[in-house]
């Protein structure tokens, strides 16, 4: 590898310690953490994003925490255009930049951009949107699955805004995801060294039960009642806060909507890791293999 600047890159299933071992490594190399979930930007939704709490954000300065209100609308494609700003900034005082999320798009933006996808039609848009709207997400993921049996494989399909703009780029444009993303990359100038972390299956699906009944002890019931303005806003549409919705909505008891959260976000963990696995040259660790990671990352430098 050559002297150029470097991102880490650490990227895994949720609730495997990607938080934690972003703070290691940017306290290690006395640098600064890039955040790329897409939903820890919003300031209003905290509890059901596990967020770094007040005192891990004292140990070293994150980006792209809290830096957007929900009712702004910031896509990929903005983020990476503002990622590689801050990017911009920091190499010109730090040789290593940290940057750590599971959304696997947002990690993509970020490190190889994206393809113009195809802006929808008003009225494609409205179609769908309706059709989620009075049938649900179901029939909209068949469908999916149908076109784009690739992309429904590693894609959050229980994300109805990933649903919907798929089958927005193939009925707009007659080509799907997978093509789209499938093109050139483009060559940024630092280096990126992706680790990947994962651990043994049920372990981590023991975590995720944990921490969401942690969530609900942390009062993510009231958090998602306060938030219900905004609920048909993209970022609510996801694990966390659509199964309470459903519950408000007495469509479910709690009880189903705090076990609908967690199959959810095991299925979710298990599209993660599915996704980052074909996802360029990640190397993959325990999560707490830290100083296998630094060896790891120094013995590029030579």
């Amino acid at each position: 590898m050559d002297n150029k600047k470097k991102l880490i890159v650490v990227v895994g299933p949720t609730a495997v310690g990607k938080t934690n071992m972003a703070i290691k490594l940017a306290q290690y190399y006395d640098t600064e953490v890039i955040s790329a979930d897409s939903r820890q930007f919003y300031k209003e939704m905290t509890i059901g994003t596990a967020k770094p709490d007040d005192t891990e954000l004292e140990l070293v300065k994150h980006h792209f925490i809290n830096s957007h209100s929900i009712e702004e609308e910031y896509s990929a494609g903005d983020f990476e255009r503002d990622a590689l700003k801050v990017l911009d900034a920091l190499f010109q005082k730090k040789d290593i930049v940290v940057m750590v999320g599971g959304s696997g798009l947002f990690v993509r933006a970020a490190c190889e951009g994206l393809d113009d996808l195809p802006k929808a039609p008003e009225g494609i848009r409205n179609a769908l949107n309706q059709e989620f709207e009075f049938f649900g997400l179901e029939p909209l993921k068949a469908r999916l699955q149908v076109v784009d049996p690739e992309y429904y494989a590693v894609t959050d399909v229980d994300n109805p805004q990933r649903v919907i703009r798929a089958l927005e780029v193939y009925e707009t444009s007659g080509n799907n995801m997978t093509f789209y993303q499938k093109k050139d990359f483009k060559k940024r100038p630092f280096d990126i060294i992706t680790i990947g972390l994962n651990t043994d299956r049920d372990y981590l699906y023991n975590r995720i039960n944990l921490r969401v009944d942690n969530m609900m002890q942390q009062g993510l019931l009231d958090e998602v009642k306060s938030l219900h303005v905004y609920r048909n806003k993209p970022a609510m549409l996801t694990v966390g806060y659509s199964e309470i919705f459903d519950f408000f909505d007495g469509k479910i008891t709690l009880e189903q909507a705090v076990d609908k959260i967690k199959q959810n976000s095991r299925r979710y963990a298990k599209r993660q890791i599915t996704w980052f696995k074909k996802y360029g040259n990640t190397k993959w660790f325990e999560p707490n293999e830290f100083q296998e990671i630094v060896q790891y990352v120094n013995s590029l430098e030579v």
